[in-house]
């Protein structure tokens, strides 16, 4: 039985579902498991932040969804309640784990559902050899002291995602996450804990690309993460941006972002301001190979 209860999120009433997973460590394939990944650990099915150009619901089944899923991305989220107490029984000393590629971890109603303190305690007590949080939650924030916990016992990165320097581009893109400067001061909050943070500019919106160097810059101390909004274009299967975030290009004139070429010059643009500081960058898998070494 799936229990359910609603949650009053930015003004908006969502479903909020509970259920039992049969597992909570997959297997990686592809993109992260070329990034040295062993395992994926995703806390939960559907993620609230909704954001329009999302390529999970792109995946259908093959990212672990049900079709309400994907039909009704960002209405709901079904979380996995019995996680930790999986995730006791199933990490290994030697994993590589990344959390999560399928669902923001930190997600709004996690203030409510407290679930990721409970897999925290779980991987200090069983710690695997690398934990990754992938992420654009600020409500990190209040886990730092099990983050610094978990730091003595695994080598922990956290992925933290920053879209663009503009606030009036991330309402268009990304209304219910927050905002730009709320995610700059978030991973300058972890970083003065001493959490190993990285800035991922992943997916890049539109933005001032030195700008966006700049707040990557200032908000970590660690190499840059990037990788430009995906593209449907040679690539009949597999992940790719929503059509929602497509539609939003359309109106607002911003479809050459999906553009190679563009997207080329500004990945080239920012990297440039980065290496001259002295920084890593790298993009793709190449990038997120950072976050296992």
């Amino acid at each position: 039985m799936v229990e359910s209860h609603s949650v009053l999120l930015k003004r908006r009433s969502l479903p909020v579902y509970h259920g039992h997973a049969r597992s909570i460590l997959s297997r990686t394939t592809g993109f992260i498991a070329r990034a040295g990944f062993t395992h994926s650990l995703t806390p939960a099915r559907n993620c609230v932040y909704g954001c329009s150009y999302c390529y999970v619901p792109t995946l259908g089944i093959y990212g672990g969804l049900k079709r309400v899923d994907w039909q009704r991305w960002g209405r709901h989220t079904t979380y996995k309640s019995n996680a930790a107490k999986l995730l006791r029984r199933q990490v290994r000393p030697e994993q590589v784990v990344y959390c999560s590629p399928l669902v923001d971890p930190y997600q709004p109603v996690e203030e409510a559902e407290r679930l990721m303190p409970r897999i925290l305690e779980a991987l200090i007590e069983r710690p695997p050899a690398v934990f990754v949080l992938q992420t654009r939650g600020t409500l990190a924030l209040r886990d730092i002291p099990l983050l610094r916990e978990l730091m003595e016992r695994t080598r922990l990165r956290v992925s933290f995602s920053l879209t663009t320097d503009r606030d009036d581009i991330r309402k268009l893109y990304e209304p219910h996450c927050e905002s730009v400067e709320a995610r700059v001061h978030a991973m300058q909050s972890l970083v003065e804990a001493g959490i190993p943070v990285h800035c991922t500019l992943a997916p890049i919106l539109p933005c001032n690309p030195s700008r966006l160097a700049e707040l990557a810059l200032k908000a970590t101390a660690r190499g840059v993460i990037a990788d430009p909004l995906h593209s449907r274009d040679g690539k009949p299967l597999g992940a790719t941006t929503r059509p929602h975030a497509l539609q939003i290009s359309r109106v607002r004139g911003f479809e050459q972002w999906h553009r190679s070429r563009l997207q080329s010059e500004v990945l080239s643009s920012i990297r440039c301001r980065v290496e001259a500081e002295g920084r890593d960058f790298g993009v793709g898998e190449d990038g997120f190979r950072m976050l296992t070494e």
